[in-house]
């Protein structure tokens, strides 16, 4: 890979403190001390899931998500969540903990995920709705999975002098207009560079399945009337021996609806519109279950796409909305503002699920592929993509497996090793060219990543998938998963919230509380009306 010719005129900006910001959103289930998924209410001393900044739920009442503020260095960022873990778990339900790995704890059939709920609000409902519909389209059982999300984004002052010396270089599409207003040509070219990583990350991002994931394994309770193709290993523990995350192949998230909609990531207009499309294109088979089933919502509409949302990938460009406003419309005003890393297992030996040298791997990753040429994909790029990410999730660990690279003459063959130390150079080029104590990013400490991924990459054995298989050889995934919760409780526990912690996350669940209350008090029509709104892109009032 070639790096832009313009890389080491911008890179001192990225030594200034706060130039990257980094955040975790941490999913996980409640499970009782049986590993059996919880079946009780979202607890009242975590707030109303739906306005609590930090803690909230995904698709199941069960499934936590414990989200960070954007930070500036991993250890504040690693401190953040540990003090979100440590408040949680000490105010769970009697009885319950937090299961560990991506792959669910004991489930008593599709009816034991409760669905999600967040309050009597037309707002609420429509979440819960769109849960209804996941579970009408794809199943309750997928939604039970969880997993560790990255948020990354760069400074203003970064994209100052990032688009001073390299905006020229920067072709955007012709301005869109937004659907409130119009992007400044600094956006839109800021667009245009977050774009590219995108596209370096979907071409290397195989690489972040073989080093991290952690999901090779599941209890056989998942598989209940579902066809698949993982092999019995023993202990009604379910997989693949070479695999590195289930959580990301077809047990995981799939959805074959969404296969024609060929979201390549090359513009800012064609994926908003791509997505606009899919929210609005009626689909057969969704059109055949209906909205409605005696008088109870199914879904939100029989579109491929409820909202854009539901679009599965393993990485999003963001931006914060406003109040109303869908995500593409957001985009479409103001630009990227952060990407959003989808596709991380949690790693199950630690209590926070990530630790300092994975969050060090991530910033480096993400710069990398930043400053490394990325040119547009083509759909047999994509198709190459897809296939090599498949490869690692379904077999990363065996021995020889190889990918597909561009070459002079169209693809070639290239073994993961190489072609995974390539990318580790790389790295190791952009930390020598970034790392400095002003911003809190040491050299050691991406030294360490860098040693780390190598190891892995030479020794399969040292891959969390790996460790996970050696430890269930002889142990039902369901009793591994469960020592490993309560050694974590245990360690969360160890140490009380401090009396300003307590006093913080009791005040912000008062406060989501009571903003729950006055949303639901200020809507002004009824549900049918509110939901006819917001699907017509008109704006919306509650």
């Amino acid at each position: 890979m070639q790096f832009s010719t313009f890389v080491s005129d911008i890179a001192p900006a990225l030594k200034q403190a706060g130039a990257i910001h980094f955040g975790v959103e941490r999913e996980c289930l409640r499970c009782d001390k049986a590993g059996m998924i919880a079946q009780t209410d979202h607890p009242t001393a975590l707030g109303a899931t739906l306005t609590h900044p930090l803690i909230t739920t995904d698709y199941s009442e069960a499934l936590l998500e414990l989200i960070t503020p954007p930070l500036d260095t991993a250890e504040g960022l690693l401190d953040s969540l540990e003090r979100i873990h440590r408040y949680v778990s000490q105010n769970l339900t009697e009885g319950e903990t937090l299961w560990p790995a991506s792959m669910p704890c004991k489930l008593d059939g599709p009816n034991s995920i409760r669905i999600a709920e967040y309050g009597p609000s037309n707002i609420g409902q429509m979440k819960h709705i769109y849960r209804r519909g996941l579970e009408t389209r794809y199943g309750r059982t997928m939604q039970s999975i969880a997993g560790l999300h990255f948020n990354f984004s760069l400074s203003d002052e970064f994209w100052s002098s990032y688009l001073a010396v390299a905006g020229s270089t920067l072709a955007p599409p012709p301005r869109v207009a937004a659907e409130n207003g119009s992007q400044s040509n600094d956006d839109m070219l800021r667009s245009e560079a977050y774009f590219g990583l995108i596209r370096n990350f979907r071409r290397w991002s195989w690489l972040l399945m073989y080093l991290f994931g952690a999901s090779p394994v599941v209890d056989k309770s998942f598989l209940q009337n579902q066809s698949h193709k993982l092999t019995d290993l023993g202990n009604d523990n379910f997989g693949l021996r070479w695999a590195t995350s289930l959580r990301m192949g077809d047990i995981g998230y799939k959805n074959n609806a969404q296969d024609s909609l060929n979201i390549c990531f090359n513009h800012l207009d064609s994926y908003t519109q791509t997505l606009y499309n899919a929210t609005h294109t009626p689909y057969a088979r969704y059109q055949a279950i209906g909205m409605k089933k005696d008088g109870e919502y199914l879904q939100l509409n029989t579109h491929i796409l409820q909202i854009e949302n539901e679009y599965y990938s393993s990485v999003r460009p963001k931006r914060v909305t406003r109040s109303g406003e869908k995500p593409t419309a957001a985009l479409r005003r103001g630009g990227v503002e952060y990407i959003e890393v989808r596709c991380l297992d949690i790693n199950p030996f630690l209590p926070l699920g990530v630790d300092p040298e994975q969050v060090s791997f991530m910033e480096l990753f993400l710069i990398t592929c930043l400053f490394a040429k990325s040119p547009y994909i083509s759909i047999e790029d994509c198709n190459h993509i897809d296939s090599n990410f498949a490869s690692v999730v379904n077999a990363g660990r065996l021995p020889g497996l190889e990918l597909s690279i561009p070459g002079d003459d169209g693809y070639e063959n290239v073994s993961l090793n190489l072609w995974g130390h390539a990318i580790l150079d790389a790295m190791q080029e952009t930390a020598e060219l970034i790392a400095g104590d002003v911003a809190g990013r040491r050299a050691e400490d991406y030294s360490r990543a860098i040693g780390m991924a190598r190891r892995r990459l030479d020794d399969a054995a040292l891959t969390p998938s790996a460790r996970v298989l050696e430890q269930l050889e002889n142990k039902r995934f369901i009793d591994w998963g469960l020592e490993l919760a309560l050694q974590h409780q245990t360690e969360l526990h160890a140490q009380r919230c401090d009396a300003e912690d307590r006093q913080r996350f009791a005040e912000a669940a008062r406060q989501s509380i009571e903003d729950a209350a006055a949303i639901a008090a200020a809507d002004e029509v009824d549900f049918d009306t509110f939901l006819e709104s917001y699907m017509s892109d008109q704006p919306v009032s509650g």
